[in-house]
């Protein structure tokens, strides 16, 4: 099949020769024929050497690289890709696994399909298109993902409308594209969740925590834990299934804070030692005089975008130094940073100087990353957006 053109400036190549699956703007010289927003595009060299084939954009990311080789883009090569995403997912144990049913089928550039996120839910598919390419195929894809998954998924629900742009030609309303709700039994690590993804946020549930919380656990024993920013309370649940002597989950959304008591009888029915508290955590750790064995932040991200670098570390440097002060001798601080544009130089320095105003002498036990199945593009190194750190306040 012939697709439209688009020629690199000389020498802007290079970067497409070491697999980097993003095209900016400035690179392009110039276009043969006139691609809509969406549309798969040939990428050439100033000379017109085959680069690449990828979905067209206008702005600043103009393509997103979906093939170095010089392949037919149709429904098999689709279906390849999302076969090979379920093989990863396989080789790690998730799929098929008794006590394990949610999980990330699709990561975007970490499995070589730029712009789209499925994450699975028993039975239940939920799909987001970051991108006009995936989003004007969404049916389709839909359709795949069930072949893919030989039958194990039989509803596809698309949780667009929150990442397109308002001017991308792809209407964004948010539905089943495949089959309809289901009340599934949702399980990680052998934890009962009940998770909405046509109300919650993300696609309903925060995959891509499973082995941090999982770790919280093993550090729970007979602990009094603070779970601040606790969403729906997964670590919660894992610091109570870890034997915790008591929890106490804050956030500021009240639905948030329900959910986290469902959660929460869901596995252990009525339990006193855990408390919801709907409140600014910044004003809970300023005005509570409890103090915690351990305490988790996971906040949501302070920095979406370059121009909020600077206001999103002075904002882990208060909330650290604040959390710091409510931690007993010997306690431990799980704390974590979503934003991309944050890097883990960035983030560590945040909370050094966090450490450094509350006057606590800290170690560093674990430097935490998203888990296996939010795979990293070796060639992309932005997909690393989850940064965490364990550390030991003395």
């Amino acid at each position: 099949m012939i697709y439209p053109k688009v020629y690199l400036k000389s020498g802007k190549e290079q970067s497409l020769q070491r697999f980097h699956p993003w095209i900016f703007s400035g690179a392009i010289k110039r276009i043969d024929g006139e691609p809509a927003e969406g549309d798969v595009v040939e990428v050439v060299s100033a000379k017109g050497d085959f680069l690449a084939l990828g979905h067209f954009q206008p702005g600043s990311i103009t393509v997103r690289v979906i093939s170095f080789d010089n392949l037919e883009i149709n429904r098999e090569f689709w279906l390849t890709k999302l076969r090979n995403a379920l093989n990863l997912r396989k080789s790690l144990g998730l799929f098929p696994n008794p006590t394990t049913n949610i999980f990330r089928l699709v990561h975007g550039e970490g499995d070589g399909l730029p712009g789209l996120i499925v994450d699975i839910y028993g039975s239940t598919a939920v799909m987001q298109a970051h991108s006009s390419g995936m989003a004007l195929m969404r049916s389709t894809l839909a359709e795949l993902i069930i072949e893919a998954m030989g039958g194990a998924v039989t509803s596809v629900y698309d949780k667009s409308s929150g990442t397109l742009s308002p001017k991308s030609p792809s209407e964004a309303v948010d539905g089943y594209l495949v089959g309809e709700a289901k009340s599934d039994e949702l399980f990680e690590n052998g934890n009962r969740f009940l998770v909405s993804w046509e109300e919650g946020q993300k696609t309903g549930f925060f995959v891509d925590q499973r082995d941090n919380r999982a770790l919280v656990g093993q550090y729970s024993k007979d602990a009094k834990v603070l779970n601040a920013f606790c969403y729906t309370g997964g670590f919660s649940v894992y610091a109570a299934r870890g034997g915790a002597s008591s929890v106490v989950s804050v956030d500021s959304s009240q639905k948030a804070m329900d959910l986290t008591t469902q959660n929460m009888l869901a596995n252990f029915g009525q339990n006193p030692s855990h408390v919801s508290v709907c409140a600014d955590v910044f004003d809970f750790l300023r005005d509570n005089d409890e103090v915690y064995d351990v305490i988790i932040l996971d906040p949501p991200a302070f920095a979406k975008h370059r121009g909020a670098l600077n206001n999103a570390l002075q904002a882990y440097k208060r909330l650290n130094a604040a959390a710091f002060r409510k931690l007993k001798p010997g306690g431990i601080l799980f704390t974590f940073s979503c934003s991309q544009v944050v890097t883990r130089e960035n983030f560590r320095n945040a909370v050094f100087s966090g450490s450094i105003i509350a006057n606590r002498n800290v170690r560093i036990m674990h430097q935490l990353t998203q888990p296996a199945d939010h795979p990293i593009n070796i060639y992309h190194p932005e997909g690393e957006y989850l940064k965490g750190l364990v550390l030991y306040a003395e």
